[in-house]
């Protein structure tokens, strides 16, 4: 069962521009955008930030309902193909005026959770080749897959424009089970050797591409950016307000509706100074209540343990009632809906989430 332990922390964010990228490329194969927005509680509106941040939480929901959506079950290996080097923000420009790729790699690895806190990336290299290895740093992430999928294929096609040649990687290794299907990631990872089932997601090259240079790269825009991505980096790893108040919300939902003066009390602020610094946040107490008991409802309701009435009581709704009309409210569909359409936990990929999400 899900834990209600869990909550939103800066580890479980992700920059809007991946956000916006994947919500693109559901659209350009006939999804409604607004309709996906709401079904993972997102506000349009919030996507026009680029400085904004989206709930890991609320991605993984967005690549469920983009594939069901369009009905492309490879998504993701289609979204890195068509990668603008430019939606992965701030990054992006730090990489782009490296002198080398290898140079570019290190700055990927360093500045990472810019782009998405839910994936560290590291980068060895053994012998004659070169290593990036992807693992898992957030209990938000429920599709494996389609992270893996969407990273490596992007981070391939970023290689490729920022040395201008087509680099071919050497193999690749998936930690999740074989498809049923693998065309679309032979021809999209081609003519790399392709290992399921391993033990930790990793992609190797010939280690002479880390000396390629970086097409246009300008050593002089390269330390404006680099201290930009810092200083983004610094304030990503500092929990905000509103990531508090959260936190304090989850470990007050026992039964009952959290009171904002309980949640003041934790913070040790007053009700009216907490109220305060949640407007100039743009945020209302409710707000990110809603916002806790959607994603705690979204992770209870793939556990086929618990019933509508056990959800109500954990998300602290008198009536199971209370909640649907809620959850209907947020997601345009009712908890039952909801479910039908989602795998259980123990079904995701075969195995549920894997052991390294802890």
């Amino acid at each position: 069962m899900p834990s209600a332990s869990h909550h939103a922390r800066s580890s479980d964010t992700l920059a809007v521009g991946f956000f916006n990228l994947v919500l693109w490329a559901a659209t350009q194969r006939g999804a409604d955008g607004p309709v996906l927005c709401q079904r993972v509680g997102v506000d349009p509106a919030r996507l026009h930030d680029p400085d904004a941040r989206v709930p890991i939480a609320a991605v993984q929901q967005l690549w469920r309902e983009a594939v069901l959506a369009t009905n492309d079950p490879r998504l993701d290996l289609h979204l890195g193909e068509q990668l603008n080097l430019g939606s992965l923000g701030i990054l992006a420009y730090v990489m782009m005026h490296c002198p080398t790729l290898g140079a570019a790699l290190e700055q990927l690895a360093r500045y990472q959770d810019v782009v998405c806190a839910g994936v560290s990336i590291t980068q060895l290299r053994q012998d004659d080749r070169c290593w990036l290895t992807l693992e898992l740093a957030s209990p938000a992430i429920i599709y494996p897959e389609y992270v893996f999928n969407s990273e490596l294929a992007a981070y391939l096609s970023a290689f490729r424009g920022l040395t201008n040649q087509h680099l071919a990687p050497l193999e690749i290794h998936f930690a999740y089970p074989r498809p049923a299907d693998t065309c679309e990631h032979e021809r999209v990872f081609a003519p790399a050797r392709l290992h399921f089932r391993a033990a930790t997601t990793r992609i190797a090259f010939n280690a002479s591409v880390l000396d390629l240079p970086v097409f246009n790269a300008n050593a002089t825009l390269f330390p404006l950016f680099e201290q930009h991505a810092q200083a983004l980096l610094a304030q990503l790893r500092q929990p905000s307000l509103a990531e508090r108040v959260k936190h304090e919300i989850v470990q007050l939902l026992k039964g009952a509706e959290p009171a904002l003066s309980a949640v003041a009390d934790q913070l040790a602020m007053g009700v009216r100074t907490l109220q305060l610094h949640l407007k100039n946040l743009n945020v209302t107490y409710q707000q990110l209540l809603d916002e806790v008991r959607q994603e705690l409802a979204q992770r209870h309701l793939r556990d086929p343990l618990l019933s509508t009435t056990d959800i109500a009581y954990l998300l602290g709704y008198s009536e199971p009632s209370v909640f649907v009309r809620s959850f209907k409210r947020w997601t345009g569909e009712t908890p039952g809906a909801y479910r039908r359409h989602r795998p259980a936990l123990s079904e995701t990929f075969g195995s549920g989430r894997p052991s390294t999400l802890g």
